[in-house]
């Protein structure tokens, strides 16, 4: 059949073609080597590449990547063995230079962060170390990302997981914290007394003033009631003297005006003569003219002089 060995060259030829057609995948890229030597780094996209000359040397994964190293013994500056674990973030920026830098990446990294971990605490005490996990990562990112440059890696973030002393010293740390807590816990309730007491002895204070300034008001009032009771008091005896001096002068007037004052002359002397009539031994003697008070008056006292003990009382027409 004539025909048999152009099917198989069709099926060879497509067998060949489908094997020289590759996808690359989003977030990654190939190596391509030709005649094995480096050729090209292919993008995410379709290729092709030359049968039984070209080959895929390397996958290479372009996706921020994690490195989780074990833990690592370090000494400090004070000679304090620990041991730290630390997290490394990476991303390949140069396939080719991953490629071909250095044979097993991960590994190089571990031992360069375990390298640079160490000359890092290596420059610190134990307390610096324990309290400057910020700076250490700051410090290792720093330098890796430098050191890993000629591998085309970029070192985003590292990590300190744990800083673990020994247990001596933890057992040690676990005291002093505990110590410093009840320190802390004294200091407080000391602080929480004294600032009790101190807002007391002002409480009293502030109430000692406000009794005295009460007790001061109060005085201030009475006294000032007090004198104006007094002044009211003098006040209305100044209006009632007034009033009767005022009532007085009006009665004299109104008897001036009714030309009655020898009348009244009169009824004060008929009224004197009354009480000179209820004494002892008295004589009395009333003159032919009644309306001549002034000879009355001169009677009454020659009456008054003349006059003995025993005698009765004589009267003369």
């Amino acid at each position: 059949m004539p025909f048999v060995p152009g099917v198989i060259l069709l099926v060879l030829f497509l067998a060949v073609l489908v094997n020289g057609i590759s996808i690359v995948p989003q977030a990654q890229a190939l190596i391509i080597e030709r005649l094995g030597r480096y050729h090209s780094t292919w993008d995410a996209g379709v290729h092709l590449k030359i049968p039984f000359v070209d080959r895929i040397a390397k996958r290479v994964n372009l996706k921020e990547q994690v490195a989780d190293f074990p833990p690592q013994p370090v000494i400090t500056k004070d000679n304090v063995t620990m041991r730290i674990d630390s997290v490394v973030f990476f991303v390949i920026t140069e396939p080719k230079l991953y490629a071909y830098g250095v044979e097993n990446p991960i590994s190089a990294i571990e031992n360069l962060t375990a390298t640079t971990l160490r000359n890092i605490i290596g420059s610190m005490d134990l307390d610096t170390t324990l309290t400057s996990r910020e700076t250490i990562n700051t410090e290792m990112r720093s330098q890796l990302d430098v050191a890993t440059d000629p591998w085309g890696i970029k070192v985003n973030r590292v990590e300190l997981k744990n800083i673990l002393p020994p247990d001596a010293i933890r057992e040690a740390m676990e005291k002093q914290m505990k110590a410093e807590r009840e320190k802390r816990e004294l200091i407080t309730l000391a602080q929480g007394k004294k600032e009790s007491a101190v807002l007391n002895a002002q409480g009293n204070k502030e109430a000692a003033i406000l009794n005295a300034e009460a007790e001061k008001q109060t005085a201030i009032l009475r006294a000032e009631a007090e004198k104006e009771r007094k002044i009211q008091e003098a006040e209305g005896q100044a209006k009632a003297i007034r009033a009767v001096k005022e009532a007085e002068a009006e009665g004299i007037r109104l008897i001036r005006e009714a030309g009655a004052d020898e009348a009244v002359l009169k009824l004060r002397s008929l009224d004197a003569l009354t009480r000179v009539a209820d004494g002892r031994a008295t004589k009395i003697v009333i003159p032919s003219d009644i309306q001549n008070m002034a000879g009355l008056v001169t009677a009454l006292k020659e009456t008054a002089s003349v006059a003995t003990p025993g005698d009765g009382s004589e009267k003369k027409a």
